[in-house]
């Protein structure tokens, strides 16, 4: 089986920016955005999951090659690109990827397309505060930030910062407060591309509403996690039963079930 066997292949135009999105499944729709570097075979496989579960799964392409395996080098290509697109936010503070205006107008489409409360919204690494950046929009009711890592953590400012404006985070603590809102972010406890400050900062701003999951990477962890773990639902999953990122898969598919499946139970 090739990675995107089973997904439909379409476009998405918006204020004149069309991209290929893959879909799978049936039901509320799920936008599960990539990382670094592209849709790969493990990010195909986690949106099957999510396909399996009684959700649409939908997969934008914002870089890299869809289906091709990473590598070292094929990530640092792509991270290259994404320093000197217009599109994506690598280090200014306080404002949220321009990329992420597209994100909530395909969340807007799907929703209308898909139907249901509302989508589901899944960021990883370079991707991982885009869901929090979608969360302005009141279609995103399961918002997921994996390893956020941007703006990138150069300094202690950096570290603390979600990639939102002030005004932005006024209205996801608003939403939080009024419509009983859960954002899960997901880490590993040494990684620094997702500094542990910016976890600290979620939970002095949204307080019970964020729930933020971190992994044990320490030097002999009892689960062999590298130093340098990183991708939780990815490259990094440990997909056994009893396993701390088996437990955050299905902490994720949860989230999914109760916001957006809940009424067909």
């Amino acid at each position: 089986m090739s990675t995107l066997d089973g997904f439909s292949e379409g476009t998405f135009e918006h204020d004149g920016t069309s991209r290929t999105v893959f879909r799978r499944g049936e039901g509320p729709a799920v936008i599960i955005i990539e990382e670094v570097p592209g849709i790969t075979p493990l990010v195909a496989a986690f949106a099957r999951r999510v396909a399996d579960l009684g959700c649409t799964a939908v997969m934008p392409s914002l870089f890299g090659t869809p289906g091709k395996e990473p590598s070292a080098l094929y990530a640092l290509q792509t991270a290259a690109g994404a320093c000197v697109s217009r599109e994506f936010t690598m280090f200014v503070r306080g404002r949220a990827s321009p990329i992420t205006v597209w994100l909530r107008a395909l969340a807007h489409h799907e929703h209308e397309a898909c139907g249901g409360p509302g989508v589901g919204a899944v960021g990883m690494c370079l991707t991982g505060g885009f869901a929090l950046a979608m969360m302005v929009d009141e279609t995103v009711l399961a918002p997921v930030l994996s390893q956020p890592s941007l703006p990138v953590a150069l300094t202690k400012a950096h570290r603390r910062d979600l990639g939102i404006s002030d005004a932005d985070l006024a209205r996801i603590k608003e939403r939080c407060a009024t419509e009983d809102l859960c954002v899960l972010g997901l880490r590993f406890t040494g990684d620094k591309l997702a500094p542990a400050e910016r976890f600290v900062r979620l939970r002095e701003e949204l307080g019970d509403a964020f729930v933020g999951v971190e992994i044990d990477s320490s030097p002999g962890n009892p689960s062999g996690h590298p130093k340098a773990a990183h991708s939780v639902l990815t490259e990094h999953l440990i997909d056994e039963p009893g396993q701390p990122t088996r437990d955050a898969l299905d902490q994720v598919l949860d989230l999914f079930r109760s916001k957006l499946l809940a009424d067909q139970a």
